[in-house]
């Protein structure tokens, strides 16, 4: 029996049982280990562990209604259960979140929300340069981008008639991104234009604000709600970029959100947030700790604390003249190495994926700018693709002249490195010693870090 074939078998048992028992199964392809987890929250409930044909099927007698999600490490994706749902997924790690796809009782709703998640990771990916567009062609371009997935939404609830319960999931997905970029529009237009539209803003213009329950403990952990309220408070608590007053206006978020959330693990999730932004940002070692003074006050989250410690140590690791460590690397010829080549230069290093097909261009094309003005610097791209062929298959369409690594261990290069934003960059000396860790390739004032 083919594996499509098992999946097609068990849905068609599973629409037609009239059990309130739950099921939940499926198969993983290139499998990362062998184990799903389904969470709620933060929680894990149940360990599943797959067969030899990388199948898993499990049943749940009693399984409250709600969103819930899976995890196959290091990936994970959201999937939502009513009374009697039963659910197989099908995915290839390799392209995880575009090749799963749900069946089964409940499954209408479930490809939805990972169809409109992909419309939002699409312009996410595709969209990298609209914070350079001037504010009504900025407003014009994400407004259009709303309105198709509204189109999209309408339907799609028409057609599948979900409940209120799920409409607040679906509707946040729809929202929340479209939210985030007008929050960021400000701040980062000005980081990379050096132009203040702040004055120029309608009255109206943050408006949404208004019908956003910033309590509502459904979305406690529901990514497109956390990553707005992120986007929010570094709008609503940023003055300045002088390293002088970072700290402060971090702990300034600190206090914002203690303010405005009632609700404590909405309140926790958003503090964690702040602590992992913040700590990328500022590497000083004084100012981390007057930060994480106030952030320990204020979290009553065991597990978030000692995350958030573990994290301040990686980054110190990092610090001004210490040795980057050591992770896997691949040249485009196989070699394996372990340290950046410097060639004896200042190098400026800079990560893409060929998911962000956008940002990969303007990456190297922003290199080969610098590069004319500073002849003396020495670049190295360091391709992030879980996938080891998906980058030399890039590579192959370009034509980009300088040297091109791939992270073989995304996991190992994400700890050590702190890797987590695609545009950052680093900055080290010529014997490879960290000169700055913690750069943004897209800052209007990049330049000035290179003296």
């Amino acid at each position: 029996m083919t594996s499509s074939s098992f999946i097609t078998v068990s849905c068609g048992d599973m629409l037609h049982s009239s059990s309130d028992a739950a099921y939940f199964g499926g198969e993983i392809i290139n499998p990362n280990s062998k184990f799903v987890y389904l969470c709620k929250g933060e929680k894990i409930i149940d360990t599943i562990e797959l067969d030899n044909n990388n199948r898993f099927l499990q049943k749940y007698d009693t399984l409250t209604p709600g969103m819930y999600t899976f995890r196959h490490e290091p990936e994970y994706q959201y999937v939502y259960f009513d009374k009697g749902d039963s659910l197989m997924i099908r995915l290839n790690t390799y392209e995880f979140d575009n090749s799963l796809t749900f069946c089964g009782r409940g499954d209408e709703k479930n490809n939805f929300l990972i169809e409109l998640f992909l419309k939002n990771e699409a312009e996410k990916n595709e969209n990298f340069d609209i914070y350079d567009y001037d504010l009504k062609k900025f407003e014009t371009k994400i407004d259009s981008e709303f309105k198709n997935k509204k189109s999209f939404y309408d339907k799609k609830r028409n057609q599948i008639d979900w409940d209120d319960d799920f409409d607040v999931y679906a509707k946040s997905m729809l929202d929340f991104p479209y939210f985030a970029k007008k929050e960021l529009y400000p701040m980062v237009h000005q980081f990379r234009t050096n132009k203040d539209v702040c004055k120029i803003l309608p009255k109206d213009y943050y408006d949404f604000r208004k019908q956003i329950d910033f309590n509502n403990e459904k979305l406690t952990h529901f990514a497109p709600f956390v990553g707005y309220l992120t986007s929010m408070l570094n709008n609503i608590t940023c003055k300045s970029k002088e390293d002088a007053l970072i700290v402060k206006n971090n702990i300034d978020k600190l206090k914002v959100t203690d303010s405005i959330f009632s609700n404590r693990d909405i309140k926790n999730t958003v503090l964690h947030n702040v602590a992992f932004m913040y700590l990328l940002e500022d590497q000083n070692t004084e100012n981390n700790k007057a930060f994480l003074t106030e952030y320990y006050k204020l979290s009553t989250d065991k597990e978030s604390k000692e995350k958030i410690r573990s994290i301040a140590n990686s980054i110190q690791k990092l610090a001004k003249s210490s040795t980057l460590p050591d992770v896997d690397l691949e040249k485009i010829d196989g070699t394996k190495i372990k340290k950046i080549p410097t060639n004896k230069q200042k190098t400026v290093v800079f990560f893409w994926s060929s998911e962000a097909k956008s940002h990969l261009e303007l990456a190297h094309k922003r290199v080969k700018d610098l590069k004319k003005r500073h002849p003396d610097l020495n670049f190295v791209a360091v391709n992030i693709d879980s996938c080891p062929n998906d980058w030399k298959t890039t590579m192959s369409h370009y034509n980009f002249n300088i040297p091109e690594l791939h992270a073989t261990n995304f996991e190992q290069i994400k700890k050590e490195w702190v890797i987590t934003k695609i545009h950052r960059c680093m900055l080290l000396n010529a014997d490879g010693t960290v000169r700055n860790a913690f750069i943004n390739l897209f800052n209007g004032n990049f330049e000035d870090y290179l003296d």
